[in-house]
């Protein structure tokens, strides 16, 4: 039902602008964004007060979770357990007393939540069950698509080297080093390659077309395993948003033919 596809859309949507929203919040008051160098954040910068900033990062889980509410009394209840871990793992990101983005745990939930959780929910939510061949293909654009989430935060983590250093908050590039944490992105990167090839196996060869988007990842693949950082990584940044979505649109139209 096309319906179930696009409330599912609004509620990864939603849970992805909350986080962000989230995100900004609890930094922004815990002084972490006070040595920054990629783009001003809200709280940080001052432009928006941090009660603001909170009920803006509420409001868009409150929009996620009514859509979530909707697509579970169609489907199953246990999904708005599903939903509410959702929403607490975008909120205690950087929020709470123990934030798990400050001890190298950001790549591990990005990688479930915003690949495993949401890839394979939306599969579950349009009548895909876990004993059809089409949920092992979801699991496996699961894994892709997490892997490609999981560079984006990875290239962002290397920017904020530095600074996150400084801040006492523990990434995976900090804990790793500038070296290995760029080793780490262009893994990544390499299981979401192999990921689209494993799926082109199970009856979808058209899916092979998503491996026309990863000439992008040469460029900041480049500048991962070099010695540039701060600013300088930036583009690396860019580069990791362009693969992600133009590999994710791929996946899907060859997925579909």
């Amino acid at each position: 039902m096309w319906w179930r596809a696009v409330a599912a859309l609004v509620v990864a949507f939603g849970v992805q602008v909350g986080t962000n929203y989230a995100n900004d919040y609890s930094d922004g008051i815990r002084g972490t964004d006070e040595v920054r160098v990629g783009p001003l954040r809200l709280v940080g910068s001052g432009l928006a007060t941090p009660r603001a900033v909170a009920v803006a990062s509420l409001l868009a889980f409150g929009i996620a979770g009514v859509m979530g509410l909707l697509l579970a009394a169609f489907t199953s209840w246990w999904l708005l357990a599903v939903g509410a871990a959702c929403i607490a793992a975008g909120w205690f990101y950087t929020g709470g007393p123990k934030p798990y983005g400050y001890m190298g745990l950001g790549e591990l939930f990005v990688f479930a939540f915003f690949g495993v959780v949401a890839t394979c929910g939306s599969a579950y939510v349009q009548g895909v069950r876990i004993s059809s061949t089409g949920f092992r293909i979801a699991l496996l654009a699961s894994v892709a698509v997490g892997m490609l989430a999981a560079a984006l935060l990875e290239a962002n983590n290397l920017r904020d080297l530095k600074g996150d250093a400084h801040a006492c908050k523990h990434t995976l590039a900090v804990r790793f080093g500038r070296r290995r944490g760029g080793i780490l992105y262009v893994g990544t990167l390499v299981v979401a390659a192999i990921a689209v090839v494993l799926i082109a196996g199970l009856e979808r060869p058209w899916a092979l077309v998503a491996l026309a988007a990863f000439p992008l990842a040469v460029s900041p693949s480049r500048l991962a395993l070099g010695d540039t950082e701060g600013r300088e990584l930036l583009p690396m940044l860019a580069g990791t948003a362009r693969l992600q979505l133009c590999a994710g649109a791929l996946l899907a139209i060859g997925m579909l033919v």
